[in-house]
C-alpha cells in the first residue's frame, strides 16, 4: 500500500453464525491491539493479543531484528487457529488482534472456525515505521516493518471481512466495525 488515498471500505458481508470470531489484522504499529481491545468490550466477548502466544524463539528472532518466514510462524498459526476453533466451539466468540498477513494464515482461521471475519487496519509504511519506532517495551522493531510490508496481502474480494484506514480515530474504527458486525449476525 503506498497509500496516499484512504482505501476503500470494502465490507463483504454474509451470514456467519454467532459466535464471531472477530480478527484484527493489519501490519505491525497498525493499531490492532487497541482497536482489538475496544471492539471486544464493544462487543463483550474475550479478546486475545495474538503476540502474546509468540514462542519465545520468535520473539527473541524479532528482537534481534530478523523477521520471522512461515517455518517460524507455524506453531503459532496453529495456536491461535485452536483459539479461535475453543471460542466458536464454546459459544462465546471473540476478538483477536494478530497481523494475519497473508491469505494462507486467514485461511487457516477460517478453517478453524465458523463464523471468522476480518478488519484489516490498512496504514501507509512511513506512519507504521513511526508508530513501531515510537513504542517501547515491545519486541518488534521499526526495521522490520518493511518485511511485514512484503509479506502482506490485503483482505481480497470474497474475504468476509473490511479494510479501514488505521489512521482514522480508533473509536470510530471500533464503531464502524461493531456496526458491520452486528449487521452480518
Amino acid at each position: 500500500m503506498a497509500g496516499t488515498a484512504p482505501p476503500r471500505r470494502n465490507v463483504v458481508r454474509r451470514t456467519l453464525p454467532v459466535p464471531t470470531v472477530v480478527v484484527v489484522m493489519g501490519v505491525s504499529g497498525s493499531g490492532k491491539s487497541t482497536v482489538g481491545g475496544l471492539l471486544a468490550q464493544r462487543l463483550m466477548v474475550p479478546f486475545l493479543e495474538a503476540d502474546d502466544l509468540h514462542p519465545a524463539a520468535n520473539r527473541a528472532k524479532m528482537a534481534a531484528g530478523r523477521p520471522l518466514d512461515d517455518e517460524d510462524r507455524r506453531p503459532w498459526l496453529l495456536s491461535l487457529a485452536d483459539w479461535i476453533r475453543e471460542a466458536t466451539d464454546s459459544g462465546r466468540g471473540g476478538v483477536m488482534a494478530c497481523s494475519a498477513l497473508k491469505r494462507e494464515y486467514r485461511d487457516l482461521f477460517r478453517r478453524a472456525g465458523a463464523g471468522v471475519w476480518f478488519l484489516y487496519l490498512a496504514l501507509d509504511r512511513a506512519s507504521a515505521a513511526r508508530r513501531v519506532a515510537g513504542r517501547t517495551g515491545h519486541f518488534m522493531p521499526a526495521r522490520l516493518v518493511d518485511f511485514q510490508y512484503a509479506a502482506l496481502e490485503p483482505l481480497r474480494p470474497g474475504e468476509p471481512g473490511m479494510t479501514v484506514d488505521a489512521a482514522a480515530d480508533p473509536r470510530a474504527i471500533v464503531d464502524e466495525a461493531a456496526n458491520a458486525v452486528r449487521a452480518i449476525r
